[in-house]
C-alpha cells in the first residue's frame, strides 16, 4: 500500500475516532462517579493511562508498522505460530464483543438527546429508537461504500461545528462559582472514593479510546517509526484539552446537581441540550440538538464501518473463523461480520450506557491492553535487534504505569461487570481450543507431531 499518511493526517484520523458522542453523554456519569466536579480527578488517571499506554502503542507500532494493529503486535509478541495464535484469536474475539458495546453507547446517546425532542419518551420507545437508528446504520453499510471519504468528511465537520459552539459558548458564560462547587468533603479519602475514581477513570478511558487507531493502517503511514508516535501523543493531549473545555464549559453554566446522580435526574440524557437552552431558549437548543444527533450517527456509522473489517481480516488470514471472512457475492464487502456486529450493537443498545461503558473497558483491558505491553516486553527480550525507530522513554516504567492504572481500572469495576469479562475470556479460550481442535492447528497440531503420529 501507498505510505501517505503523514503527521497531520495521522493526527487527523486519531482525533477523528476520539471526539465523537462520547463528551456529551459521559459528563453526567462523570459527576456521578464521585458525585462532584472532583470527579475531573478520574480525567486525570485516564490521561496519565493511555499516555503511557500510547507509549506502548508507540513502540509496537513504529517497529512493527503494518495493518491490524494490535492482531499483529501480540502475534508477533507471543509467537505467530504458538501462544500468539492464541491472542490474536482473543484479540478478535473480545473485538466481536467489545466493538458492539462501543457503537451501542452512540445508539444510546442518540436515543437519549431523541428525548429532549421525543418529550415524555418511555423505556420501550427508546428501544425503539435505538432499533431503528441501529437498522438504519447497518442499512447504510449494507453495500459497496464508494464515497466513505465524502460521508466521513461531512460528518466530521458536523462534530466539528458542534464542539466548537459548546466551547465558545460556556467560554462566554462560564461561572466558575457553579463549576467548581464542591459537595462537603469531596476529597476524603476511603473504599467509596477509590470506587468512585475507578468508575470517573472509565468513563475517561472510554472518551479518549482511539488514540492508537492510525495503528491500524500502518502500512499506509509516511516514516511510522517518526510519525505514529507523536500522532499518538499529539492528539491524546488536543483531545484532554477538548474534553476538559467541554466538560467545565458545560458545568460552568448548568450546576451538576442538576444531573446528579445521573439515573436519578432525566434530564442528564440530555445535558447539552438543556446547557443550550438556558442560554438561548428552546429554539437554538432544538437546533443543536440535531446537531448532536448528527455527530451521534457520524460516530456510529464509522465505528460500524471500520470494526466490520476487523474480524474478517482475521478470518482471512486464518486466526478466526472462516465465515466471517465471507465477502458479498456481488457488492464485495464483508457482510457476514457487518451484520453479526451490527445486529450485537443494537441488542447491547438496550441496557445502561454506564453499563455498556464498563463492560466495553473491561472486555478491551485484559487482552488488548495488558496483552500489548505484555508484547512489548517478550519482544524486548526475544527480539533485541529487531529496528526500533521509536523506543519507549524510561522504559519500563510507563508500561509499569499503564500496567497498573489497568489493574486499578479493572479491580474497581463491579464484581458482575468483571464476572463478565472473565467469563467472555474464558468462553473465547473454550472456543480457540474446539476451533484449533477441529482444524488440528497449534497447538493440537505441535502436540501430534510430537507423539510421532503423520500429519
Amino acid at each position: 500500500m501507498e505510505r501517505r499518511f503523514g503527521l497531520i493526517h495521522a493526527t487527523a484520523l486519531n482525533m477523528t475516532n476520539m471526539i465523537g458522542i462520547g463528551p456529551f453523554i459521559t459528563i453526567p456519569l462523570l459527576m456521578s462517579a464521585l458525585g462532584g466536579p472532583q470527579a475531573m480527578l478520574g480525567w486525570l488517571v485516564a490521561l496519565v493511562v493511555v499516555l503511557c499506554d500510547g507509549m506502548v502503542w508507540s513502540e509496537l507500532g513504529a517497529a512493527l508498522p503494518g495493518s491490524g494493529g494490535s492482531f499483529g503486535y501480540l502475534r508477533r509478541g507471543y509467537g505467530a505460530e504458538s501462544v500468539g495464535r492464541l491472542m490474536g484469536f482473543l484479540f478478535v474475539w473480545q473485538f466481536v464483543l467489545s466493538g458492539p458495546l462501543e457503537i451501542a453507547s452512540g445508539y444510546i446517546g442518540f436515543s437519549q438527546y431523541v428525548g429532549y425532542l421525543w418529550k415524555g419518551i418511555t423505556a420501550r420507545q427508546t428501544m425503539l429508537v435505538v432499533t431503528v437508528i441501529g437498522l438504519a446504520n447497518l442499512a447504510l453499510l449494507y453495500r459497496r461504500i464508494t464515497s466513505i471519504a465524502t460521508i466521513t468528511v461531512a460528518l466530521w465537520i458536523g462534530t466539528i461545528v458542534t464542539v466548537i459552539v459548546v466551547v465558545v459558548t460556556g467560554a462566554r458564560h462560564f461561572d466558575p462559582s457553579v463549576a467548581f462547587a464542591f459537595p462537603p468533603g469531596a476529597f476524603n479519602f476511603s473504599l467509596g472514593f477509590l470506587l468512585g475514581l475507578g468508575a470517573a477513570s472509565r468513563i475517561g478511558v472510554y472518551d479518549y479510546l482511539g488514540y492508537y487507531d492510525v495503528c491500524y493502517i500502518g502500512d499506509e503511514v509516511e516514516n511510522p517509526g517518526r510519525v505514529i508516535p507523536r500522532s499518538i501523543m499529539i492528539s491524546t493531549i488536543a483531545v484532554a484539552v477538548i474534553y476538559l473545555a467541554i466538560n467545565l464549559s458545560i458545568i460552568g453554566v448548568v450546576p451538576w446537581r442538576d444531573f446528579v446522580p445521573a439515573a436519578a435526574r432525566p434530564q442528564s440524557n440530555f445535558v447539552v441540550s438543556v446547557f443550550m437552552e438556558r442560554i438561548y431558549g428552546p429554539g437554538i437548543a432544538t437546533i443543536f440538538t440535531a446537531m448532536i444527533l448528527w455527530t451521534a450517527f457520524g460516530s456510529v456509522f464509522a465505528l460500524l464501518l471500520g470494526y466490520s473489517r476487523v474480524p474478517y481480516a482475521a478470518a482471512k488470514d486464518g486466526y478466526f473463523f472462516k465465515v466471517f471472512a465471507r465477502l458479498h457475492p456481488s457488492q464485495g464487502f464483508p457482510y457476514v461480520s457487518l451484520v453479526v456486529l451490527g445486529v450485537l450493537s443494537i441488542l447491547a443498545g438496550f441496557v445502561s450506557l454506564g453499563m455498556v461503558i464498563d463492560a466495553l473497558i473491561t472486555t478491551r483491558i485484559l487482552v488488548q491492553f495488558i496483552g500489548q505491553i505484555g508484547a512489548v516486553t517478550l519482544l524486548r527480550r526475544r527480539a533485541p535487534d529487531l529496528p526500533r525507530p521509536y523506543r519507549m522513554w524510561l522504559y519500563p516504567v510507563p508500561s509499569l504505569v499503564a500496567l497498573l492504572g489497568w489493574i486499578f481500572i479493572f479491580a474497581t469495576t463491579p464484581p458482575p461487570v468483571v464476572a463478565f469479562g472473565l467469563g467472555a475470556l474464558l468462553l473465547g479460550v473454550v472456543c480457540f481450543g474446539v476451533w484449533s481442535w477441529k482444524g488440528r492447528t497449534w497447538p493440537f497440531e505441535a502436540r501430534r507431531v510430537s507423539l510421532g503420529t503423520p500429519v
